[in-house]
């Protein structure tokens, strides 16, 4: 977690959304469409409008490593370097926002209020980065699938019912599980009465309470 002090000066900063100008040049992309890749020139920084995305590397043995996924509001494509170390695609058909890194930039050139959340971005971006090393190495499979299931919840606003935009294998390449592991700890779950599993895409978390203590 962020510092107490760290984090009360963060709820006095303004977010990215409050000091940029009003959403300029959108696009849309249907589910698996490729929205940038590895070693292409990182001209934009990229905010979910609708839909989700996931950003991932290829490992040199060709296996998929998912970095992040990201959800209506989230911003994504931001690199310290000229070009972008990761692939980005559509989960689901999505409506994405483009702002072009050069004028975000200026903003915060300008601006001490810009610059002060584009920090806060990058503060965040790496907190979850350092969150998601910890997870694949100290967790348990059932406490790393429990634990993306109450993230999705608190990131998409959910209260039981989850619309899950990724795939069975999505999760296995964030999680660092085979698929067969996430199928059947997700099946141990709803055997347990902690989730039900209506359809593929969508979960009911029947008892969070059990749920938020398993990962405690």
């Amino acid at each position: 977690m962020l510092s107490p002090i760290r984090a009360k000066t963060f709820e006095n900063d303004y977010s990215l959304d409050a000091v940029l100008p009003a959403p300029g040049a959108c696009a849309r992309f249907h589910r698996d469409e490729e929205i940038f890749g590895e070693g292409e020139a990182a001209d934009y920084v990229y905010q979910v409008i609708s839909g989700a995305v996931r950003t991932y590397r290829i490992l040199r043995d060709g296996r998929r490593q998912i970095d992040e996924f990201h959800f209506a509001g989230d911003y994504f494509g931001l690199e310290m370097t000229e070009t972008h170390r990761i692939n980005a695609e559509a989960m689901s058909d999505a409506t994405v926002r483009m702002i072009r890194r050069g004028a975000l930039s200026d903003l915060a050139a300008q601006r001490g209020d810009a610059a002060r959340a584009l920090f806060r971005l990058t503060a965040e971006g790496l907190q979850r980065c350092q969150d998601h090393v910890l997870m694949l190495g100290r967790r348990s499979a059932q406490e790393r699938v429990v634990g993306l299931l109450l993230d999705i919840a608190t990131r998409t606003r959910a209260d039981a019912e989850l619309d899950v935009p990724m795939s069975r294998q999505d999760m296995a390449d964030y999680l660092g599980l085979t698929i067969e592991t996430v199928s059947r700890t997700l099946t141990s779950l709803q055997d347990e009465g902690l989730i039900a599993l209506p359809t593929v895409r969508h979960m009911v978390l029947k008892d969070r309470r059990a749920l938020e203590r398993l990962v405690a």
